[in-house]
């Protein structure tokens, strides 16, 4: 009688844990999980209610496997189990200071016949041919662009448009009287400001020399130094909308794209506002008008860990994020980069980036060390081209990687497990690949 309890109690609890999984991935309109799981709701708890209803079938082999064995498992899972991550090198402080000279963005600006086109090739002969190639493809947010669309392609232009009005008031005029904040004080009330503003993780920062482009290659003067000017960085992220990222790389995710770079324009000029009406100097990083390399000052801010896509992987949202940026002698309390073997293992492992890339910019093999340090390094003209082919910003990365899905109980569990145990991880990479697909392609609209 206990036995046959014991296998109506478990059945139910795999029949409703299942059943809540199906609900939450119908709720993310992800059909083909929510199926799955309605079909391993009915599966795996089949034999627990037909052994509680004829208990004379029951035989020890069975309650081993049925009890014993799952409970085994489970333990397996929650124990924190994970002598691979401990073998892996963490990410190195980079030796070497980027020039925004060279970043796709900043040779996009340039002028074919112009002085600075001329001299920057010549510089440069070997990006040349290479970028010759991608300016006779349409462009991004181009009428002739394989993905165009009128009215997400307008309203995506109709942010950066916007994005561009905050471009002249980024540097602050702090006021003449200083007022003195307890650094723990001006830390907690931005972090809360912040969040309740809509950013997602907020996070703050020694700035470093690393941090910062060497030399200017958007906003002029062009190619002049870049020095360190504030002691402080605060970064934070916003959430990019899974439902429109799902779209990758359709037009839908370059809207959210330009939305959410908006939304992060917004939030750091108003705090680089704030802090110069507590007389301190500030200075927004957003998009075009960037001083400092924001993945890497979100990565010392604790904000998340560098994955094999070259992004910023939260620990709650992966990659789908935005990053603003705000720099600032204000004094503050920092916090610190938390090295995150896990996320490196776990991308060493995926690889789905790499293999869902249309543009085959993402590399398959491990890190390697260059001039910068220890990482991956994406082929950014690769990853350009497509855009310039499409008119969009792809986004395709962001939306296969397992941690891109939603901030909710079961995702968090499955996080929580694959930060911990190496088992899980294994286990959660090739579940994703069932439930979502291994080559997850972009909805349609």
């Amino acid at each position: 009688m206990l036995v046959q309890w014991i296998f109506g109690i478990v059945g139910s609890l795999v029949f409703a844990a299942l059943l809540f999984a199906a609900g939450i991935s119908f709720r993310e309109d992800e059909s083909r999980a929510g199926r799955l799981f309605m079909v391993f709701a009915f599966l795996f708890s089949t034999p627990y209610f037909l052994f509680a209803l004829k208990p004379e079938i029951i035989s020890t082999l069975i309650i081993v496997f049925l009890l014993i064995f799952p409970l085994l498992g489970i333990i397996v899972l929650l124990l924190p189990y994970d002598p691979a991550s401990k073998k892996i090198a963490l990410s190195t402080t980079p030796t070497l200071r980027y020039d925004e000279r060279d970043i796709m963005f900043s040779r996009r600006r340039l002028k074919p016949g112009s002085e600075r086109f001329e001299a920057y090739y010549r510089n440069h002969p070997q990006k040349k041919k290479i970028d010759d190639a991608w300016r006779r493809k349409p462009g991004l947010l181009n009428p002739k662009a394989r993905f165009y669309h009128p009215l997400y392609f307008s309203a995506a232009e109709a942010s950066f448009d916007t994005v561009e009005y905050f471009h002249p008031h980024v540097q602050t005029n702090p006021s003449a009287e200083k007022k003195v904040i307890e650094p723990t004080v001006a830390t907690a009330f931005i972090k809360d400001w912040l969040t309740r503003s809509g950013a997602h993780s907020v996070g703050f920062t020694l700035l470093r020399d690393y941090h910062l482009y060497s030399h200017r290659g958007r906003q002029e003067p062009y190619g002049a130094e870049i020095y360190r000017e504030h002691e402080f960085a605060i970064a934070f992220t916003v959430e990019m909308n899974k439902t429109m990222v799902d779209f990758a790389p359709k037009s839908p995710t370059i809207l959210e794209s330009a939305d959410q770079y908006l939304r992060a324009g917004m939030l750091a000029v108003k705090l680089t506002q704030f802090i110069g009406r507590l007389g301190y100097e500030a200075r927004a990083h957003i998009d075009g008008n960037y001083q400092v390399v924001c993945p890497l000052v979100a990565r010392d801010a604790g904000l998340g860990e560098l994955g094999r896509m070259g992004l910023l992987m939260t620990p709650e949202l992966g990659p789908r994020v935005r990053i603003g940026v705000v720099t600032t002698d204000l004094p503050l309390a920092t916090d610190r980069y938390q090295p995150d073997r896990s996320v490196i293992d776990f991308c060493r492992k995926c690889k789905k980036c790499a293999e869902s890339c249309p543009a085959k910019a993402i590399p398959y093999e491990d890190r390697q060390y260059d001039a910068v340090g220890l990482r991956w390094k994406i082929n950014h003209e690769a990853c350009f081209s497509y855009w310039c082919t499409v008119g969009t910003d792809c986004a395709r990365c962001i939306k296969v990687c397992p941690y891109s899905h939603p901030d909710n109980i079961m995702h968090g569990l499955v996080r929580t497990l694959i930060k911990r145990n190496v088992v899980a991880r294994y286990l959660a990479l090739k579940m994703d690949d069932v439930l979502y697909g291994r080559f997850n392609r972009g909805k349609n609209f």
